[in-house]
């Protein structure tokens, strides 16, 4: 077992590492942006504080995650690179991405060129079927969970709520956030994990195309019936082939629902050059292994233990060499073009939207799990770094009184608030959410599969 960290007023070295500022919290612990001193590279350092882990149902929950983690190797995934245990501490040496989370960008921009969203959503496709393929569902897929590294490439983060299952068997568990969740998971019933994770991929297109959540309501109830119903309306600056395809995947169906081949094939997708992801395991690199010997290591040993897919300080040196590699050699994301088309004037309101109250209370009022820090670098004003949206068991809310709505004269008849603006309200409706009972979630479940 390492000896015990040495510490200093800002930062602290452990092993081959030092460990800096925190760039991320959660209920076990910490998330801090570390150095790997032989190859100059930097990683996040997810510290599991072992004195909160006592419950059986947390043991089990982080031992699946860390288990999941040493499943994942591809460019759209984050990757685990090391675990170091102390007589305190687990440190999860994981993946950096600079770039902050795809939620943080969307906000920043309002909303994204459909170029650029197609891009991000073929990354974001890309990883859902590489986690797939390990039979494994993620089950909270959402902006939130997908950052960007320095050349904007997304990694899926996160795996918290995930689990492995058997192909053609379905699940039964209903957890994730509401706003992202699919209908069979919301109404009940037994649901396929890749049906699941599409309808929320089909979710975080709308988001990144319209600039606002496809569902939303103030009253639990009512949210839950849209899903249900699909009940939405898509804007009408998107264009056709776009549209089209948001209907194909968010089919409350799910055997009508498109699949990634059906997605693939689809004209929306090709609107912007295919995305291929770099291989990260396959063969092994001599050069890399080069590489590694000029730092010290021996070449034979870090070939063989990449080969058995271990996780230590010699997979962590080969795996960070060939990630500074690819970062020089990046898959580029083209500049969009300017859309010819005639669009309606940017306003404020056409920020990230979410319900003010009832997304914060009824994700936040039932939730005792662990909700995974954030491994980013964010440059969003700090009024909108605390709209995490939370990892839940779906329950119902108690009902909530109609907010009134906001009036302007113009084409809209309602203004929806922009996400980044409501964090004095989402606080106060945390501290004045009751608690929920299980029959009452229970009971809810079962009228709305009804």
């Amino acid at each position: 077992m390492p000896r015990r960290p040495v510490s200093s007023k800002r930062s602290f070295s452990l092993g081959n590492y030092v460990i800096g500022r925190t760039i991320g919290q959660g209920t076990f612990g910490k998330v801090k942006l570390g150095t790997h001193v032989p190859t100059g590279e930097k990683v996040a350092i997810k510290i599991l504080e072992k004195d909160k882990i006592k419950e059986p149902a947390d043991v089990e929950r982080v031992s699946r995650e860390i288990k999941i983690l040493k499943m994942m190797r591809h460019s759209n995934v984050v990757q685990l690179y090391e675990i170091i245990e102390t007589h305190k501490d687990l440190y999860l040496i994981m993946e950096y991405a600079s770039g902050g989370e795809l939620f943080d960008y969307i906000v920043s921009k309002g909303k994204l060129q459909e170029k650029q969203a197609c891009k991000f959503f073929q990354q974001l496709i890309a990883g859902v079927e590489f986690i797939h393929s390990m039979n494994v569902v993620h089950r909270d897929l959402k902006p939130e969970n997908l950052l960007l590294d320095v050349n904007n490439e997304v990694k899926i983060v996160d795996f918290g709520l995930s689990n492995s299952y058997l192909p053609g068997c379905t699940l039964k568990t209903a957890c994730g956030s509401p706003c992202y969740a699919a209908p069979e998971m919301i109404a009940g019933k037994s649901y396929h994990g890749l049906g699941a994770d599409i309808w929320s991929s089909g979710i975080i297109m709308f988001a990144m195309i319209c600039g606002y959540l496809p569902f939303e309501d103030q009253n639990t109830s009512k949210l839950y019936q849209k899903i249900l119903n699909g009940d939405y309306k898509i804007p009408k600056w998107v264009s056709d082939e776009a549209r089209d395809l948001l209907k194909k995947i968010l089919n409350t169906n799910p055997r009508d629902r498109y699949t990634i081949e059906d997605i693939r094939k689809h004209p929306w997708f090709k609107i912007t050059s295919l995305y291929f992801p770099p291989k990260i395991d396959q063969n092994i690199d001599e050069g890399i292994l080069k590489g590694v010997e000029e730092l010290g290591f021996d070449p034979e040993k870090t070939r063989q233990s990449v080969k058995s897919r271990k996780h230590n300080n010699l997979t962590t040196t080969y795996f960070l060499l060939l990630k500074k590699r690819l970062m020089t050699q990046p898959t580029k994301t083209p500049k969009p073009p300017q859309d010819p088309r005639p669009r309606r004037p940017e306003t404020n309101q056409m920020a990230f939207r979410l319900d003010p109250k009832s997304h914060r209370r009824r994700e936040n009022s039932v939730n005792n799990g662990s909700v995974s820090p954030r491994t980013k670098a964010s440059s969003v004003s700090p009024r909108s770094r605390d709209l995490r949206t939370k990892q839940i068991i779906m329950p119902k809310a108690p009902p909530e009184p109609p907010a009134r709505p906001r009036v302007y004269k113009g084409r809209a008849a309602r203004i929806r608030t922009p996400f980044r603006d409501i964090r004095k309200t989402l606080n106060s409706s945390v501290r004045q959410s009751p608690r929920i009972d299980i029959i009452m979630r229970r009971t809810f479940i079962q009228d709305v599969a009804v």
